[in-house]
């Protein structure tokens, strides 16, 4: 279960960060909120400072500014070029940090954009059967629970 207000990949709603339309289709066809809401980017933490001018932040407590690559990542810079960000290692969370190194060999860029996974509302998804309501109810394409697979 996530802890806090923040999504940290374990209940999280994942999007390609380079798309610059993404944040405005994760807004409308899939959260159902306000167009000006920012999204937060994962980033691996040993990358870091390829993209962000922050320390280590696993728990996405703090806005930075994104540097010269954010023209790379427009879903998840904000109007102001900032960013919260989210650091992963392999130590921190090993499934999320093996998708952002397989999405990095497939892209060249270890860069998501991560939100909870609730829609404006809703809380965050507490249950499969939560995780699977809100799929069919939602613009989402692809639902992973555990090893599952499940697409529209």
């Amino acid at each position: 279960m996530e802890f806090g207000p923040r999504a940290l990949g374990n209940r999280s709603i994942l999007a390609d960060a380079r798309d610059a339309h993404m944040k405005d289709i994760v807004n409308s066809k899939i959260k159902f909120r306000e167009e000006f809401r920012p999204f937060a980017p994962v980033v691996l933490q040993t990358k870091v400072h390829e993209y962000f001018n922050c320390p280590n932040s696993p728990y996405m407590m703090f806005t930075t500014q994104v540097n010269a690559n954010a023209k790379m990542i427009p879903a998840v810079t904000h109007v102001d070029n900032s960013a919260r960000v989210q650091t992963v290692s392999k130590r921190e969370n090993e499934r999320l940090y093996n998708l952002l190194i397989a999405y990095e060999q497939i892209t060249g860029i270890p860069v998501l954009l991560n939100t909870s996974f609730n829609v404006m509302g809703e809380p965050i998804v507490c249950t499969p059967d939560d995780a699977i309501c809100t799929f069919f109810s939602s613009g989402l394409d692809i639902l992973v629970i555990n090893d599952f697979i499940i697409s529209k």
